[in-house]
């Protein structure tokens, strides 16, 4: 049994229904990635892995728990959440929003020590923030802040990681440092990471594991080269392709079709529609006479 499961969950917001009855596994040790369209249930679901959003129906499982049954800190102390949009309090410098990180393992007879020390100055090393510890964080730029949030989602020491949209509102060098920077902690640390990702390329060329959303329902997943085919793309995202080989990595590369090429095969498929509704028309007016 993998660690994190969600195991047949219906999920939403006040009365209006996100996903229903579903199912996913993350496997252990793996840097899964979930994809799919605007409003498909990505960012939901993973609320509902971190134990943010309570399912109306069905359970999400932590090593065997219902994770809403679980003591916050203990939840905090396994699983770290880097939510979509993170807002820093005014004036708090780097070093002391990474040692927030250190929360859950505080206690009435356990405060501030020289491991927490050691921990929050590895955390910044790692992701290479250490040489802004003295700086306030709403003066840094979009990438610096974001790696400054995974280094205080290190700081708890989880075994497992939830990324949401990690690489929303960075350029394309810092989106792929910040990849690179998950990868790492996947390989050379050995964490579980989740990530919801909007770029279907980078999903394919970092993630081990895929899943695939569409309408709050998994349409496929796996391993990247495994799954991502032009018809897989076009199923989910509605979006006609090619898919190639990476050439730096072979991975699968997703090459959408030209505006002329879409727009043909929109007026075939229009014109296809049409004929088929003449010749039934026609059919059923023989059939009648």
């Amino acid at each position: 049994m993998n660690r994190l499961s969600a195991d047949n969950v219906t999920l939403g917001y006040d009365q209006r229904v996100i996903a229903e009855k579903l199912s996913v596994e993350i496997p252990d040790n793996s840097f899964t990635v979930i994809v799919g369209p605007n409003a498909c249930g990505k960012s939901t679901l993973l609320r509902a892995l971190s134990r943010m959003l309570k399912p109306s129906e069905g359970r999400v499982l932590l090593d065997g728990q219902v994770i809403q049954s679980m003591p916050a800190k203990k939840v905090a102390r396994t699983l770290g959440l880097l939510p979509q949009s993170s807002i820093a309090p005014d004036g708090i410098t780097v070093g002391d929003l990474v040692g927030r990180g250190r929360y859950p393992h505080q206690g009435l007879l356990r405060q501030w020590s020289t491991e927490d020390e050691r921990v929050v100055r590895e955390s910044m090393a790692s992701t290479g923030v250490a040489e802004l510890a003295d700086r306030y964080v709403d003066e840094l730029s979009g990438g610096q802040r974001q790696r400054v949030w995974i280094a205080m989602a290190l700081a708890q020491q989880t075994p497992l990681l939830l990324l949401d949209e990690p690489t929303t509102y960075l350029d394309i060098q810092h989106q792929i440092d910040v990849l690179d920077l998950c990868a790492e902690l996947h390989e050379q640390q050995g964490r579980t990471l989740v990530a919801v990702l909007h770029d279907l390329n980078h999903a394919a060329r970092y993630a081990t594991h895929l899943i695939a959303l569409r309408d709050g329902e998994v349409i496929a997943e796996g391993a990247p080269n495994d799954i991502v085919t032009a018809e897989l793309v076009e199923r989910v995202f509605g979006l006609r392709c090619q898919v190639i080989d990476d050439p730096e990595t072979g991975t699968p590369l997703v090459v959408p079709a030209a505006r002329k090429a879409r727009a043909a095969a929109s007026i075939s498929a229009v014109s296809a529609a049409s004929s088929s509704a003449v010749s039934g028309s026609a059919v059923s007016a023989t059939e009648g006479s």
